[in-house]
């Protein structure tokens, strides 16, 4: 597994069971075995799913864990095919097989790499301007997805209350209502102490998740 990923990987599902005071030992075995697993991406994915169905108390983070997968396919995976294989129809079949899963979460992660990679700081005008280019006419798609985020940047300069106060606001059809709090949380604060992790867990509604999600992000960036 990618380093990156599996710092993300440990610290989501630990976060999210000890907030919920559960056991994660059987269903990490199994998410690793899915994640390790010598085989094409389609096969990773139904042995994810097969973890998830297994241990359903950590559905809620069934699509992240998806998009951790991809990333990780991309990471290590993809090195080990031949050089164009994603613009193969194979992968092209893969990606529509797959089109309806995973979360926004996906490109967060590959922003994150091309952060890494070009050694600059992450923040929220440049994801949305430079990697999104949600300003470009022909990337209105993310413009609309990403619209309740742009008409809230200045909240990166605020207070995590500030930011649920604004993602308890949202309808529930939005595509971002879960991740709202959690990824405007972390472009206020990419390298939380352990008092400001607890401050942002205190105004959470669904303290599994959202501290799941924050630190997925946090440990992915580190």
């Amino acid at each position: 597994m990618d380093a990156k990923v599996k710092k993300a990987f440990d610290a989501g599902m630990h976060t999210y069971a000890q907030i919920e005071g559960i056991d994660v030992g059987a269903f990490e075995i199994a998410l690793q075995q899915a994640f390790d697993k010598e085989a094409p991406f389609i096969d990773k994915v139904e042995a994810l799913d097969e973890a998830f169905n297994e241990h359903q108390r950590f559905e809620e983070l069934r699509e992240i864990y998806f998009d951790l997968l991809m990333v990780n396919f991309f990471a290590e995976d993809v090195q080990k095919l031949e050089e164009d294989y994603l613009d193969s129809p194979e992968w092209e079949a893969i990606e529509e097989e797959t089109i309806d899963r995973g979360t926004e979460l996906l490109n967060m992660f590959l922003y994150l790499q091309e952060c890494e990679d070009d050694d600059i700081d992450p923040s929220l005008d440049d994801y949305l301007k430079e990697f999104l280019l949600v300003e470009e006419d022909e990337f209105q798609d993310e413009y609309a997805i990403y619209e309740k985020v742009i008409a809230n940047q200045i909240l990166v300069e605020s207070t995590f209350a500030e930011i649920h106060k604004v993602a308890s606001s949202l309808s529930p059809q939005d595509e971002l209502k879960e991740l709202f709090y959690p990824v405007m949380s972390f472009f206020n604060e990419p390298h939380p102490e352990k008092e400001q992790v607890t401050e942002y867990l205190d105004v959470s509604d669904n303290k599994p998740l959202d501290g799941a999600i924050y630190q997925i992000i946090v440990n992915f960036n580190k």
